[in-house]
Parts: C-alpha cells; structure tokens; sequence
C-alpha cells in the first residue's frame, strides 16, 4: 500500500455496530484502521455506535470487545474496559443529550421540521437518481407542511438544491457529490426516537476530533452528506476520507453480520489465532499477496 501517505499526529476510529456478531470483513476494517495509524503516526478511538436501539444487543456489544482484545486490537482512545463498565462518551445511546443539543443548535438556524412520512410514504412518493445508484430520495413532502412538533419524534434537516460535495478520497481520488439529489432532506431522528446513522456518526466525528475517516466502499455515498451537515454545524476543517474495498461473497453480496458470514467467533471456534485471522483479513483486504499470519503489532507493515 506504499501510495496512501498520511501526516502523522490525526485520529481515525474504528466504529462497529453492536447489531450482531463481528465477522471478518469488521476485521478488514480494522486491518485498514490500526495498520494506518501505526504506519503514519496516528490514533484509534473505539466508538460504539448503537444509535439503532431496535438492533442493537449488549451481547453483542461484550463479544466485539471481547474480539478486538482477543485480536490484539488496542485502540488508543477509549479502551474496551472502559466500555464495559459502564456508560461512555463515545457510546451512541449514551450520548443523546450531545446530539438533542446539536440538533437545537440546527433547528435554531430554521433548518430542522418533523416529519410524519413512513418508509412506505417515501417508497411511494420519491423518486431515485439511477446515477446515484438507485438510492430512494426523500421527496420534501413535510418540509412545508407545517407539521405539528407533538405529532412526531421525526426531524428532518433541510437540504440545498443544486449545491456539490467535492472531496479527495485518499484511495479512490476525487469525488464530487450532491447531497439533495441524492437523498433530499436528511433524517436526524426517526420515528420512534432513535438517531440515525447520519447524524450521529456526523456529530460524533466532529466533537471527538476525528480528522481521518476509514471505512469500507458501501459508505462512500454518505460522504457529501456528511460533510455538509459538518459545515452547517460549523466544521471549519473537514476530515479525510478514505474508503476500502468490501469483502464480498462470489456473486458480489457483501458479508452480513446477521447472515452469520466468517464469524470471527466461528474463527475462533476452529483453532485459528489472532494472527491467522488478521492475516486473512490482510489478504482479503488486498494489502497482502497471501494469507500469510500477522500479528496485530505487525499490521503498520503492511503500509510501508
């Protein structure tokens, strides 16, 4: 991978959703993450992000801890048994306080109103940009509406027409996105309270200092979203981003926490060490020839 070159001294993350086992494609992602930051002098901050309260198990939670220390995996902010004894600021449900207030923050500025659409009211209505990889986009039926507060747990944040993302991926090059043609008004908050991926992630991103965003290719979409919904928060300097490829099944579906693809606990199960694991991630994710074991010390190699 001698062609990403980073400056030392950022903070990236490694960000896994509790809605299910971790599999190896997690174990990709965290390849790419810790042989990064070692490689060019940076940080890890775990983040659990279970804004998703209909998903997300604390079972799961306590096996991706006990994973990642299995693994060998330190982060170096946020250290796994700070997770578990309790509450944590970078723990998504225990920080909704943090994202009512950047919320009213928006919703002070007029660019927040409920919205009382359901999936099916969206699916019905919108429309999807085939240039943006049939994605549904929300059509704007609440945005004038003048809905009711009360009538809703629902905030959409209003979106600009006509208005691009440019941004260079680290791996891909340049990019340029349309947030609103892609999925209109963003939703903050859903219907049944919970925060959604978007905002949070967005949020979190800004007030942990995270300056270099490492994920997998299924995620590059959001990035134009993301980015303006920093700005409106008033994100000056923007982090990086740098987007894998996905471990994929041969007719090109993406491994599945809840399909139960390569568990890292069936891994576990089977004999493997942590070096088998995290060298098959290394070749899975393309930084190396073979399957060859690699310890977690030894991922910052794979960089040089």
């Amino acid at each position: 991978m001698s062609a990403l070159r980073l400056d030392g001294g950022f903070t990236t993350r490694f960000a896994p959703a509790p809605t299910g086992f971790l599999h190896l494609g997690h174990a990709v992602n965290a390849v790419w993450v810790w042989g990064a930051a070692r490689a060019f002098g940076g940080r890890v901050l775990l983040r659990i992000e279970d804004h998703d309260r209909g998903r997300c198990r604390p079972e799961y939670e306590r096996a991706l801890l006990d994973d990642l220390d299995w693994l060998g995996l330190v982060p170096d902010v946020g250290a796994t048994e700070e997770f578990r004894r309790g509450p944590h600021a970078h723990r998504q449900s225990d920080q909704s306080a943090r994202y009512e207030a950047r919320l009213a923050q928006l919703e002070s500025q007029g660019l927040v109103y409920p919205c009382t659409c359901s999936r099916a009211d969206i699916a019905r209505q919108g429309s999807v940009d085939e240039t943006e990889g049939a994605e549904l986009r929300y059509p704007g039926t609440c945005r004038d509406a003048a809905r009711d507060p009360r009538s809703t747990a629902a905030r959409r944040i209003r979106s600009e027409a006509g208005r691009t993302e440019r941004f260079h991926d680290l791996r891909l090059g340049e990019q340029v996105q349309d947030p609103d043609a892609q999925c209109g008004d963003l939703l903050a908050r859903d219907r049944n309270g919970h925060w959604t991926y978007q905002f949070a992630v967005t949020v979190d991103d800004l007030e942990q200092g995270i300056d270099v965003v490492i994920r997998g290719e299924d995620l590059l979409a959001s990035t134009g979203r993301q980015l303006r919904l920093a700005r409106l928060l008033g994100r000056t300097a923007m982090p990086r981003f740098l987007h894998h490829p996905l471990v994929l099944h041969p007719d090109g579906r993406k491994l599945s926490k809840s399909a139960g693809d390569t568990g890292i606990r069936e891994l576990r199960k089977a004999g493997r060490t942590p070096a088998e694991v995290l060298g098959l991630a290394a070749r899975a994710a393309g930084l190396q020839a073979d399957p060859d074991p690699i310890d977690a010390d030894s991922l910052a190699s794979l960089f040089r």
